[in-house]
Formats: structure tokens, C-alpha cells, sequence
């Protein structure tokens, strides 16, 4: 059974789905800058599509999806493929070049997807059953040619097997006669861009003659060329060079779908944070950091102490979890080699040699080894710099890096191997959620911003994910593991190092200022400034006004970021999460089959009579026939939009007779537009209805149908979708509205709760205000100014949140996260109000704000009926608003006036 996706990893599939469609639609370069550009997307700037093949005859969508390092992009990478063929490739058997960095990867990446058990093959049989065949370079030469279009064909290899500029010096573009098969009888169209035997050609393979010069090469890239492969491409950012894109040219691909931690230059579709990670589960954070001025025994000292904690805190697991060391050794000619502290490890930490494995360029005591195993002894792997591509081990816990933070190579790398969550599931024993780092420093806030770099550069993480990764060391070196504190003296704020291209001149800084601050120089003629343990927010902002005011114009926007950072990781210090809890919150609920059910909109569609058989049959589709093509007319979201396929004949081809058959068609769109809560009779009835309807009314011959298949299961799939919004908003207007409520016994199933650590980030506010009362360190997708300067409404009613004296503490409620944010039903689905606050008094207040665009419409009355039906009959312990502009409000009261009414 192939594993459940996580949150994250289904809503990039779901947008990557949208752009294809989209594709179809219009064109690649429309679709995308419509996705990332809309006012939900989470682009604070206009991001404009760059076309990577522009001189290709047809459109190649080329797109990018960012995942974290530990989000299982290859995971994601497998479903890809399913959704691009069908959403764009429009073929039940697409042939897939997945390009990999590294031979190492490729190898692993071949195994598993050959393996049926393995989730990556799961992902991929899920579409295409048994009908996958995966094999490398040198098996496609065995390819039957009547195998193609018949199955699923992946092609697992490396980038670097393409790569060059002279095309004869690689095996992939020379002429072999066991793919003249594939070549036979293509028409000239079908040859156009090919590769052919030229004198070069010739020269490195002689059996070739001149006879042969204009021939088309019958090789692995024509061939590629010929089938136009879906490519998937691994670790994206390490093939950015003008040699790769004139390669993929080459391959005549028909898209290009990207997968990487760190964009260099690519169409980033969506992005997930390391914060969305973290509340699924898959990620340790924070990362407790612990510095070592006194030199690397007695860094690996505290880190086999650590160790020994983790083990004990362990056994309270009910799942086996052995925690390991990765010890970072220094480089040959140093101190600390590899074999000295193998040896200082079994003859003065007194560690048994069997549970240390080395892991070198020369020495591989890993290879073949499964750490997880039980019965596997090792709790301590030594390496100096990369570990082995692809290597994982969830049960790595400490990082233990001798190498001094300035020059440590490598050191992220070992870093990531030590974020990932065992079983990917949070343990009960909160010591074993964080991960651990112990490193050769005079400063714990020098050390972490060297990481943070680190992070940003290499593992996928944005700056502000850095800046709250870590947590120092506070009840000392060795005693990191104490349940979580439950007293309400928030923390002590952290020190902080602010990282600057020049020397501040800190002469006339106050001495109030130059005591709570150390400057310390750096290479190339910059500096960082350590903002001490404890310093008030007035020191630190006489510390921001002196060096900004010290900076040029040119700097100054790139220091004031670093302030901003700087300030947002202070405040997530002390966020209350970490020493408080947020009261639980009622959800809706309806009263059927005997008990209290959450308003889920499975549940809505449980008790409501839908049956697809009784609506009117309707579809928003159409085929134009012309002479070189054919148009298809559908209506997606309210919009009218068209398909356009060029055909190369002119010929009816809709009048021909088809091999298929009427059922085969329904067959196969009742697998395309199955949906859950419609019985596969039901559907399958709806769809020979529908069928006969096409063909009868709309008088499509079945071979037009079959033709555009893809684009119909489309448009079948919003009419379904379309007509339960209408069975829900049928159920939302009657009297099944009035039966919602809050239910009479409250319990953990039906309150939902903001839970400490669990909260999704993917954009976060970076101001300059400090907001006090937020309940977590971030804030998410908070704009606080304009384009013209002016604070964002949404700012504003922010801002006079958290400096109500009613209010205790709130939250930016996170939209489209079910699991980590509280939502609302509605007839759509689901909504999720802006603010969520708790009281003073324990009473709780869910607040909505509305632009003057969005004010009046449908949607918001909806929302508005709903929060209030929430807050009904709770004599004032639940309250909801939708706060309005001043223009728009029906008192014209300020945003602030009609706060205060709702929070006094």
C-alpha cells in the first residue's frame, strides 16, 4: 500500500495539477505567473515565467517545486509523473527521463523504483498497476519497440550522461543498429531536429560510411527525441548551465518538472517550508546548539553524554529508536583525524569498537549496513566531510562537528542527515523531537549563524526558518532533555549575531549600548555584531538606529533585514507556545447516527440525499472542428477557456472509426472522476447517461470523445464538483444550517487546538513592529506595508490586536492547513478566519477581515453566517466579526472602533 501523502507534499501535486491544466489551456508562461501571482499565492512580488526553451517549436513548461532537505522530494518526484501524463502528456503510457546528480543516487533510485514495494514504485502504480517498466540507458536498447505506449517506461540516469558539447563523444548520440526498429517508417515531420550521421559521426564510428551522412541517427537521444519524455529532474539547482538546457533541447522533451531545496534560477512553482516539515512531522527542530571553546574532546565528550540521555529517554518509546552520533572529524594534518578519534572514543570515552562505523572517501564501514535494524550495533559514525549520497538515517540525533564553524566543510550536509523524524511520526518523549549540535565555537549565536547560512545556501531553508532552528543550551552542557517547562517566566531573550559587509563605528554609541553588544571582525573587511543574552528591545533598537543610520543607502535595506531577523528570532524566543498553552477551541458540530459529529464536509455530504442521476445533465464542453485543428471549449471555474491541439493532416478524424469501445471509455473516466462518498455504481450509471447524452444530444461521435479524453474527465470532474457545492449549499440554506452548533459535552475530538511547535509557515512577517501576545514565534504572510508605503489593513487590525489590553494572546490562522489551523464549514468546504484570539477572561474571539473588494460578495456573507451560528448561545465566550474598512462598514466605524467593541 503506497504511503499517505503528507499535507504539503498533496497541495504541491494539487498545484502542479492546476498548471498543467492551465497549460493546456493557454499556454506555460500564462499558467504559471497566474498561479504565483494570484492574491493567494504567497509571492510578496511579481514573479515573471523564464521560458527555457525558446526555440522549440512547442510550448515546454518547465517548473520547479522546492522541498526542505528531509520533505521527501523523490516521493513527490514519483507522483509527478502521473499527474503530468495525464493532466498534460494526455497518454496512459508516458515515457519518463528521470536525470539524476550522481551515479550513487542513480543506483538507489533505480532499486527503488524497480522494487514493488518500495513507496516511490507504489506512488508510481497507483495510475498504472503493473504496467511500469523502469530501466536505465543501457537496458532501453532492449526495448521493443511495440513496448512503447503500452506501459508506464521510466529511464533512471544521470545528466552528466547527456552533457557535452561535442554530441560523438558520448554513447547516448552515437548510432546504434539495435534501435533501428524505433526509426522505421517516421515521417518527415516525426524526423524534424533530429540528430543525423554527419562526418564526425563517421570518424568515431567507422562502420559507418559516407552513404550514411544526412541519415537520421538511430540513437538513445533521437530516440528520446522521437517520444518527447516527460523529464523529472533531481536536485535541480545542480543543472542550471547553458549545456544542460542545450541538452534537454536535444531531448526534445515535452516538460520539464524540477525538484530541489535550493532554486538557483528556476520557475518556482510552489514551495514548502521547513515549518510545514516540522508540523508534519517529518523534521527534528529545533536544533538544540551547544558550543565547545575549550577544543574538540570536550565537544565529543558532551556529545556521547547527550547520547547516553537520548538512549535512556528512548527506551520510553514504543517504537525502537538507537540514537547516533555523526562526529565531523577534522581533515588529515590536524588533530582530531579519524583514527584519533576512533581511538579517543574506545580508550577514553570508553565506547565499545563494534558501535562506531567510519565512513570516508577511502574507508565505506557503512556500506550494506541498516542502522535502523535492532540488532544493529553502531551508535557512532565517524566521517570528515559528505556522507554518501542518498544515506539516511532517521535515528542520527547529534551532530558533533570538531571542525572549527569558520571553515567546516561539508558540516550542513552531516547536519541534514540529523533533522529527519524516525517513522516520521513526533515521539512522545519530547527530548527525541529535537536534534542536536555540538560545535567548536567561542559564541553560540557566531556558531548558529554559520549554520543559518549554511541552511539557507544548502538545505533548502529561508532565512527566517533559520533564524528560529536553534535553541541554545540553556540548563547547561549536558542536561538538554527536561520535559518541557511548564512555569510562566518566558525565556531569557537569546543572544543574537547580526552579520554586516562593514565595521560599525561603535565610538559614540552610548556606554549602555556597548556593554550589551560585541562586534567582532571579519573576513574581507565585514563584521558581526552579538547582540548579548538579554538585552531590552530598547537597546536593541538604539543598536538598529545607530548602524542603519551608519550605513549607505545602497546597504541599508540589506541591513535592515538583518535587523528584522534578528528582531523575529528574539521575539520567537519568547513566543508563549513554548510556556503556555492557547485555550481549546469548540468546533461545529451536528447531532447524527446517534452522537456529536465535527462539521467535516465528508459529513455535510453524508446526510445530504446526493445522486449524481437526479440533476439535469449538463457539461461545459464543446469540440470545434477546423481544417489543421480542433478546439475544445470548457468551463472551468466560471470561466470560459479553450484547448487547442494542432492536428497534422487534414483529415475528419472524429468520422473515423475508433478501437475503443463506449464501455472502455466509460471504464476509464470512472477511474479518472472517481470521487469519494459516490458509489463506483452510481458513477458508472452517471457516466453511460452522460455518454449517451454527448453523443445523442450534443451529437459527439464516440471517436471525438475518445479523442480528447483527457480534457472530458477534466470537465466531468468540475461538473461533479460543481453539483455537490450545489447539494452542499442546498444543505447550508435549510435546515441543516440551523442544526449546527457547538456540541453540549466537550471533548478532545471535537475542540480544536493550537498545539506548541505545529504551525505551517510559508511566508513569514519580517516588520518592524514587534508584536508581543502572538502565541507563536512566527507570523504567517503578514504584509505590513503596501506598495505605497502605507500599513496593510490586515497589519492594522494585527497591530490593535496585540496591544488590546483584553487580549491574552492570538494567532494568525493559517489558510488551507486542516490539520494545524481552526476552520469553519462552509459550502465550498472549509474556511479558515484571518485571527483567532484568546482573552483575558478565557472567552475567545474569532476575527475576519475583508478588503473593500471582497466586502459584499457572496462568499463573505457565508462566512459571516457561519462564525456567528459559532458564537451563538455562548453568553459571550465565543465571538466572531468580520471587521470591514471604514468606507465599507455599515456604521462606518475604524477598523480600530469596531475591535474594541468585539474584544471589551
Amino acid at each position: 500500500m503506497a504511503l499517505t501523502l503528507k499535507n504539503y507534499q498533496q497541495q504541491a501535486l494539487d498545484v502542479l495539477k492546476n498548471f498543467f491544466i492551465q497549460s493546456r489551456i493557454s499556454d506555460s508562461k500564462e499558467a504559471f505567473e497566474g498561479i504565483v501571482n494570484h492574491p493567494q499565492a504567497f509571492a510578496h512580488e511579481r514573479v515573471s515565467y523564464i521560458d527555457f526553451f525558446p526555440d522549440s517549436a512547442a510550448d515546454v513548461p518547465s517548473v520547479c517545486l522546492r522541498v526542505p532537505t528531509g520533505g521527501g522530494k523523490t516521493l513527490i518526484a514519483a507522483h509527478c509523473i502521473a499527474e503530468t501524463a495525464q493532466n498534460y502528456a494526455g497518454t496512459n503510457a508516458p515515457v519518463v527521463l528521470w536525470l539524476v546528480p550522481s551515479d550513487a543516487i542513480r543506483q538507489q533510485t533505480l532499486k527503488a523504483l524497480a522494487d514493488v514495494s518500495h513507496p516511490y514504485r507504489q506512488a508510481v502504480m497507483q495510475t498504472y498497476g503493473d504496467y511500469v517498466k523502469v530501466c536505465d540507458l543501457d537496458s532501453l536498447q532492449t526495448i521493443n519497440p511495440h513496448d512503447t505506449g503500452k506501459s508506464c517506461l521510466i529511464i533512471v540516469t544521470t545528466i552528466q550522461a547527456f552533457n557535452i558539447s561535442k554530441t560523438e563523444k558520448r554513447n547516448v548520440y552515437a548510432f546504434f543498429e539495435e534501435l533501428s526498429p524505433h526509426f522505421a517508417g517516421l515521417t518527415p515531420q516525426q524526423e524534424q531536429g533530429m540528430e543525423r550521421v554527419d562526418e564526425a559521426t563517421i570518424k568515431s564510428q567507422p562502420y559507418l560510411t559516407c552513404n550514411d551522412i544526412g541519415r537520421v541517427k538511430h540513437s538513445l537521444a533521437n530516440w528520446f527525441h522521437l517520444h518527447r519524455p516527460i523529464v523529472i529532474l533531481d536536485e535541480a539547482h545542480k543543472n542550471r548551465t547553458k549545456l544542460s538546457f542545450t541538452t534537454f533541447s536535444r531531448l526534445n522533451p515535452l516538460c520539464l518538472v524540477e525538484l530541489t531545496a535550493t532554486p538557483r534560477g528556476n520557475n518556482v512553482l510552489y514551495s514548502v517550508s521547513a515549518a510545514e516539515l516540522k508540523a508534519e512531522q517529518m523534521i527534528k527542530l529545533p536544533i538544540v546548539l551547544t558550543e565547545h571553546p575549550d577544543g574538540w574532546q570536550a565537544c565529543l565528550r558532551d556529545a556521547v553524554l547527550q547520547r547516553q540521555q537520548l538512549e535512556i529517554d528512548a527506551q520510553r518509546d514504543s517504537q525502537y529508536i538507537r540514537p547516533i552520533v555523526l562526529v565531523q572529524a577534522q581533515p588529515k594534518g590536524s588533530e582530531a583525524t579519524v583514527d584519533v578519534v576512533r581511538a579517543h572514543l574506545i580508550n577514553e570515552l570508553n565506547i565499545d569498537e563494534h558501535e562506531i562505523a567510519v565512513s570516508t572517501g577511502s574507508v565505506k564501514e557503512l556500506n550494506d549496513v541498516n542502522l535502523s535494524a535492532p540488532d544493529c550495533p553502531i551508535r557512532f559514525v565517524i566521517t570528515v566531510e559528505a556522507l554518501r549520497e542518498g544515506w539516511d538515517c532517521p535515528f542520527a540525533y547529534v551532530l558533533a562537528s570538531l571542525q572549527n564553524m569558520n571553515s567546516a566543510v561539508d558540516v550542513e550536509q552531516i547536519l541534514g542527515r540529523v533533522l529527519r523524524m524516525p517513522y516520521a511520526r513526533s515521539r512522545p518523549v519530547d527530548s527525541l523531537n529535537k536534534a542536536y549540535a555540538h560545535v567548536i565555537a567561542e559564541s553560540t549565536a557566531q556558531a548558529a549563524a554559520n549554520l543559518k547560512d549554511r541552511m539557507v545556501n544548502n538545505m533548502g531553508f529561508n532565512r527566517w526558518e533559520a533564524d528560529i532552528a536553534f535553541a541554545n543550551n540553556e540548563q547547561g552542557r549536558l542536561d538538554v532533555t527536561q520535559e518541557q517547562n511548564t512555569t510562566l517566566t518566558p525565556r531569557i531573550v537569546p543572544e543574537v549575531a547580526i552579520t554586516l559587509s562593514h565595521v560599525p563605528d561603535t565610538a559614540h554609541f552610548p556606554d549602555e549600548v556597548n556593554k550589551a553588544i560585541q562586534v567582532l571582525h571579519t573576513t574581507g573587511g565585514g563584521a558581526t555584531i552579538l547582540i548579548k543574552s538579554g538585552a531590552s528591545e530598547d537597546t536593541f533598537k538604539q543598536v538598529e538606529h545607530f548602524v542603519v543610520g551608519q550605513t549607505t543607502k545602497k546597504k541599508q535595506a540589506e541591513v535592515q533585514e538583518a535587523f528584522n531577523n534578528a528582531r523575529a528570532e528574539r521575539q520567537a524566543a519568547q513566543a508563549p507556545e513554548w510556556y503556555q498553552t492557547f485555550a481549546l477551541i469548540p468546533q461545529l458540530c451536528l447531532f447524527a447516527d446517534g452522537e456529536w459529529q465535527v462539521v467535516e464536509k465528508e459529513v455535510i455530504e453524508n446526510l445530504v440525499d446526493f445522486n449524481l442521476l437526479k440533476y439535469p445533465l449538463n457539461l461545459a464542453f464543446n469540440i470545434r472542428e477546423m481544417a489543421n485543428s480542433y478546439e475544445i471549449d470548457m468551463n472551468i471555474d466560471g470561466e470560459h477557456v479553450t484547448y487547442r491541439h494542432i492536428v497534422t493532416e487534414q483529415l475528419n478524424f472524429n468520422d473515423m472509426q475508433s478501437e475503443l469501445t463506449e464501455n472502455d471509455l466509460v471504464m476509464w473516466l470512472d477511474k479518472q472522476v472517481r470521487q469519494q462518498g459516490i458509489t463506483q455504481s452510481d458513477m458508472r450509471s452517471y457516466l453511460v447517461k452522460l455518454m449517451g447524452y454527448l453523443q445523442h444530444e450534443r451529437k459527439f461521435s464516440l471517436t471525438a470523445l475518445i479523442r480528447c479524453q483527457f480534457q472530458l474527465a477534466q470537465a466531468i470532474r468540475e461538473e461533479i464538483s460543481r453539483l455537490l457545492t450545489v447539494a452542499r449549499t442546498e444543505a447550508f440554506q435549510g435546515e441543516l444550517f440551523e442544526q449546527m452548533t457547538v456540541a453540549p459535552e466537550l471533548g478532545q475530538y471535537n475542540q480544536f487546538e493550537f498545539k506548541a511547535g505545529q504551525y505551517p509557515v510559508r511566508q513569514a512577517y519580517r516588520g518592524s513592529y514587534a508584536f508581543n501576545k502572538h502565541f507563536y514565534g512566527q507570523i504567517d504572510d503578514l504584509r505590513e506595508k503596501k506598495t505605497n508605503g502605507q500599513d496593510t489593513e490586515e497589519f492594522i487590525c494585527a497591530r490593535l490586536i496585540d496591544l488590546h489590553p483584553s487580549v491574552k494572546q492570538w494567532v494568525r490562522n493559517i489558510p488551507k492547513q486542516h490539520n494545524t489551523s481552526f476552520w469553519l464549514p462552509v459550502a465550498s468546504g472549509y474556511f479558515y478566519p484571518d485571527f483567532v484570539c484568546e482573552l483575558n477572561d478565557g472567552s475567545l474571539v474569532v476575527i475576519e477581515y475583508k478588503g473593500e473588494h471582497l466586502v459584499t460578495n457572496d462568499d463573505s456573507k457565508e462566512k459571516e453566517s457561519v462564525g456567528l451560528q459559532w458564537a451563538k448561545e455562548s453568553q459571550g465566550s465565543r465571538r466572531f466579526i468580520m471587521v470591514r474598512s471604514q468606507k465599507e462598514d455599515f456604521q462606518h466605524r475604524t477598523i480600530e472602533q469596531q475591535l474594541n467593541e468585539i474584544l471589551a
